[in-house]
């Protein structure tokens, strides 16, 4: 059994995102890696004040390879968590024949699957801007209190913001819509185990999108299970109660990891 973790964030957020998953993990004696995307690998404070000119053309698939050199870099097969775009990245990277397991929470629009009414409305900010594909953005104050993190408490929303909310490429929006990314073969049969998780009350990557990526990704022949969590939006990781999310999905993935692949047992 593998004791290496990799957390995979997604837009708007960096790797300080997973600081709550990181410490708990740590503390059961896990090793835990949380790389940041190319480019983001400053704390949210100074991202916001002089984000890297060279975000705004960072893709997803520049982002998936950085990832995927990322684990191959490690002395053991992790498992994969991701979160938002992480989760779909996630998704790219099992498919690529990497981890022993995965978790995608709160997986945001994954190409093959279509839109929910929320990831549309929460998309228009980037998509109404015809330059969005060569801009970094950055999200605004109003954004994050009611879409974004609307179940955060009001009164600390901005306090919040200032912690973890970073300026994105708008270029990984379009990605998506544009085929960039080489498509998921939903049946691959060396992909590892998948765990989706959605909140019932997402208005970034709706629930209903996250069946919808159930219904296709458990067409391969690894196991592939779907859990919502009732009244949870996607601030998921930091909302108050995120130990109940952060503890289902490590022990789904310890109960369900496979042998890495090329190992002895693999096919076991």
């Amino acid at each position: 059994m593998t004791k290496t973790i990799m957390l995979i964030h997604g837009a708007w957020l960096n790797a300080r995102s997973w600081e709550g998953f990181k410490a708990r993990y740590e503390a059961q004696g896990y090793t835990v890696i949380a790389p940041n995307w190319p480019f983001d690998d400053r704390s949210p404070e100074e991202l916001r004040k002089a984000p890297n000119p060279a975000l705004a053309k960072s893709g997803q698939r520049a982002i998936l390879d950085h990832f995927e050199a990322e684990i191959r870099k490690l002395d053991e097969t992790p498992i994969l968590i991701g979160h938002s775009l992480g989760g779909v990245f996630v998704q790219h990277l099992l498919d690529r024949g990497l981890g022993v397991a995965g978790v995608a929470i709160n997986p945001a629009p994954t190409p093959g699957v279509p839109l929910g009414p929320h990831a549309i409305v929460s998309a228009l900010p980037i998509f109404l801007d015809p330059f969005s594909p060569w801009k970094t953005k950055s999200m605004s104050r109003d954004y994050f209190r009611n879409r974004f993190a609307q179940t955060a408490p009001r009164d600390r929303a901005d306090a919040l913001y200032d912690r973890y909310v970073v300026p994105t490429t708008g270029k990984v929006y379009w990605d998506g819509v544009t085929g960039a990314v080489k498509p998921i073969q939903w049946n691959n049969p060396n992909r590892a185990p998948l765990l989706l998780i959605g909140g019932e009350i997402d208005l970034i990557a709706d629930a209903s999108m996250t069946r919808a990526i159930f219904a296709k990704q458990k067409r391969a022949p690894s196991r592939t299970e779907l859990k919502i969590f009732p009244g949870r939006s996607h601030w998921t990781g930091i909302d108050a109660g995120w130990e109940e999310v952060a503890d289902y999905a490590l022990s789904w993935a310890l109960a369900n990891q496979r042998r890495p692949l090329g190992s002895p047992s693999a096919a076991a």
